[in-house]
């Protein structure tokens, strides 16, 4: 079993940074892909960034420019630093990762952006 412990939400304002992390512990073997996707109330969860075992990264359009997505393999820990925020980017952030064929999700943490 893979336990998913993120961290980092909260409340921030308009054009402030935030910074979630997410450890990934258990049977976790080798991690392929670690992601961080997003939902907002009554919308469906859509990706935000991944990153593979091999350094690739892969944006969502909406958010080119502003998170960087990282990884430190050592810790089995993602990273999403998040600058520039709009109020549009409030949602609940949710860490996925896949490993040995299966996907497993963090309980999410909530991300509130205020005008």
């Amino acid at each position: 079993q893979v336990q998913l412990v993120e961290s980092g939400g909260g409340l921030v304002q308009a054009g402030g940074s935030l910074r979630l992390s997410c450890a990934a512990s258990g049977s976790i073997g080798s991690i392929n892909v670690m992601g961080w996707y997003r939902q907002a109330p009554g919308k469906p969860r859509d990706l935000v960034a991944t990153t593979t075992s091999g350094g690739s990264t892969n944006y969502a359009d909406s958010v080119k420019g502003r998170f960087t997505i990282s990884r430190d393999n050592a810790k089995n820990t993602v990273y999403l630093q998040m600058n520039s925020l709009k109020p549009e980017d409030t949602a609940v952030y949710y860490c996925k990762v896949l490993t040995r064929g299966y996907e497993y999700w963090g309980q999410g943490t909530q991300v509130t952006v205020s005008t």
